[in-house]
């Protein structure tokens, strides 16, 4: 760490520093059978500065091989969907609610299956410290099983995705769509799925303009810029 180093960065550095550490931690866990079947263990990746976290469901087949969350299909779209509230990738904290690959034999081959409860549980304590270390002022759940961590079994993304919760540790906590359900649409369905997500992006961009003025209103010019109007980004 350079002396001259600002206090930003080196709260940056000393976030990282803890993340690894986490890491460590989470490669030698074998609290499931998903801990010995994985090929990566996944957690969190982006700016531990960053006042926004993502939350997604669990690792995929492409998660496992790189040991990166959301860097398939959905992980694309994801990229455009932050774009479209100006956002780059890096400028976020992006991690899931387990951090192992949860999987079944399906036709025999191996297919991506929801956490269950018992694997969700017994991660909880890593989202837990992520959530702790990087101390986001907004959460973004994607999917049901994200939402359900945070929200109780009942949550039904359906009639409740899009409403501002009190997430953990003070947080503003708001769920919408998973990628992967967005890309598994068609025809009309889409069009009417994209219009939800959009609502839902745009709400979070509102949300974290207002906690970028709350923080200080000298930035509050620089974070407003350009709120987009219309659907800019492409599900195809």
């Amino acid at each position: 760490m350079r002396m001259d180093a600002s206090l930003e960065e080196r709260q940056q550095q000393g976030r990282r520093d803890e993340l690894a550490s986490l890491l460590k931690q989470v490669d030698a866990c074998r609290r499931c059978p998903i801990g010995s079947t994985r090929t990566k263990v996944v957690c969190g990746v982006g700016n531990p500065n960053s006042p926004l976290m993502i939350v997604g469901e669990g690792p995929g087949e492409n998660e496992d091989q790189k040991g990166e969350p959301f860097v398939g299909r959905a992980g694309e779209l994801l990229t455009k969907m932050l774009a479209a509230i100006g956002l780059r990738r890096e400028d976020v904290f992006i991690t899931n609610t387990i951090k192992c690959r949860a999987t079944m034999s399906e036709g025999g081959r191996v297919a991506n299956r929801a956490p269950s409860p018992d694997e969700m549980s017994n991660c909880r304590e890593y989202l837990d410290r992520e959530l702790a270390i990087v101390k986001p002022r907004v959460i973004l759940a994607l999917g049901a099983p994200a939402a359900k961590s945070f929200l109780g079994r009942d949550f039904s993304i359906t009639r409740q995705r899009g409403i501002w919760y009190a997430g953990p540790n003070g947080t503003d906590l708001i769920v919408t769509f998973h990628p992967a359900y967005i890309l598994r649409q068609t025809g009309g369905e889409i069009n009417a799925v994209k219009k939800l997500v959009w609502s839902d992006l745009l709400a979070v961009r509102a949300k974290l303009d207002e906690c970028a003025a709350a923080k200080d209103e000298t930035s509050q010019e620089e974070s407003e810029g350009d709120v987009p109007t219309a659907l800019s980004f492409d599900f195809q």
